[in-house]
């Protein structure tokens, strides 16, 4: 694929984003939010430390204080270079010192704050030894929807990201399947994937005929024989955001049964994407997706949700299943994915990514949602 390089996002960016985070704590009742190294503080400062190091790593946001990142020393010239690295105060502590300390000084003493869900419990306990009064809430559950509203410029990557996925689907169809291990065709989605700028590839499933009754099937070296079909889901992170598509492919001609669960998947996704508007809850895609899938027959055979949101990571909130009120907001990308697992037999999975518009939703999957025959 070409194109020119996605503008970089500017120290404004990560500032407005700090400021916007720090609003939604206060509206939470929360006082501060406290970060781990992890897709938030890469999303909120730029920012991404060594993901094994034991020593703490936290960006402090609170409502009318400026932003403070406590950071290592012997890391500390690595943070200044972040893109947000201008809003940020930066605190560093040596090797020695009590960085819980450091921290504790820049809480409310009995505030409950949001806290990053991937934070090592050993940093979390330390501050509440720190501080014993405060209490604390992990970010999806007290701020579920913070990253999840993506402006202009995420949704152009968001849509770059898709569209290198649709290339890697257009040319793994064309490679031979019949008589292949699983591995090797997971192994050619993964170079596609880097061909067409991925940096990072999450997951790469090919499950073949019985296998495909198992939606997260592990790759495997079960030989691909005419007459399977083929679940293919595959994605991972291009300049930062994600891509995440399934297709199901048959090698050879399917049979007439085989043709109809497809179909059936197919008017399941439409019903799913065609439900997406502003105000809708979330659970509405799910229920209109598993509606086509139950009224056939085939309900017991769909086990799980209907969607997951995506953006800096592959997973994030909202997530499309029942249950989920959270309305539909422009802005908002996430899966539309519904799917039938005949065990023992064969399954059918078809997924876009979709964005909220203001009038409806939007695919950022273009490629064909019909049967594709495969050699």
């Amino acid at each position: 694929m070409t194109g020119t390089a996605p503008a970089p996002f500017t120290a404004d960016d990560y500032g407005a984003r700090m400021e916007r985070a720090a609003r939604a704590a206060a509206d939470a009742g929360l006082a501060g939010l406290l970060v781990a190294p992890g897709p938030d503080l890469v999303w909120l400062t730029g920012y991404a430390p060594p993901a094994e190091t034991e020593r703490l790593t936290l960006l402090v946001l609170a409502p009318g204080q400026d932003p403070v990142l406590v950071v290592p020393a012997l890391e500390a010239p690595d943070a200044a270079k972040a893109a947000g690295a201008p809003g940020l105060t930066l605190r560093d502590w040596t090797d020695g010192k009590d960085p819980y300390a450091a921290t504790a000084a820049l809480l409310d003493a009995t505030g409950r704050f949001g806290i990053s869900d991937n934070a090592w419990a050993m940093h979390l306990l330390a501050l509440q030894r720190a501080l014993p009064a405060t209490t604390y809430a992990s970010l999806t559950d007290a701020l579920p929807m913070l990253r999840a509203v993506k402006d202009a410029a995420e949704l152009e990557l968001l849509a770059a990201a898709g569209a290198a996925a649709d290339a890697t689907f257009e040319e793994i169809r064309k490679v031979p399947f019949g008589g292949r291990h699983e591995s090797d065709v997971a192994a050619d989605l993964a170079d596609l994937l880097r061909r067409f700028g991925h940096s990072q590839v999450d997951f790469t499933i090919v499950a073949s005929g019985p296998n495909g009754a198992n939606p997260h099937h592990e790759v495997g070296d079960r030989v691909i024989e005419r007459g399977d079909m083929v679940v293919l889901d595959f994605g991972g992170l291009k300049d930062g955001y994600g891509s995440d598509t399934s297709r199901t492919v048959h090698v050879g001609e399917p049979t007439d049964e085989e043709r109809r669960v497809h179909d059936l998947v197919r008017e399941a996704q439409e019903a799913g994407f065609r439900a997406v508007r502003p105000g809708v809850a979330c659970q509405e895609v799910d229920r209109a997706a598993r509606a086509v899938i139950a009224d056939a027959g085939y309900g017991e055979y769909f086990i799980h949700r209907t969607g997951h949101g995506i953006g800096v990571t592959t997973h994030e909130p909202p997530y499309m299943i029942e249950g989920e009120e959270q309305p539909l907001v422009p802005g908002m990308c996430f899966s539309v994915e519904p799917g039938v697992y005949l065990p023992g037999r064969f399954g059918v999975r078809i997924e876009d990514i979709v964005t909220v518009t203001e009038d409806g939703g939007r695919r950022l999957n273009d490629t064909t949602r019909d049967m594709v025959i495969v050699d």
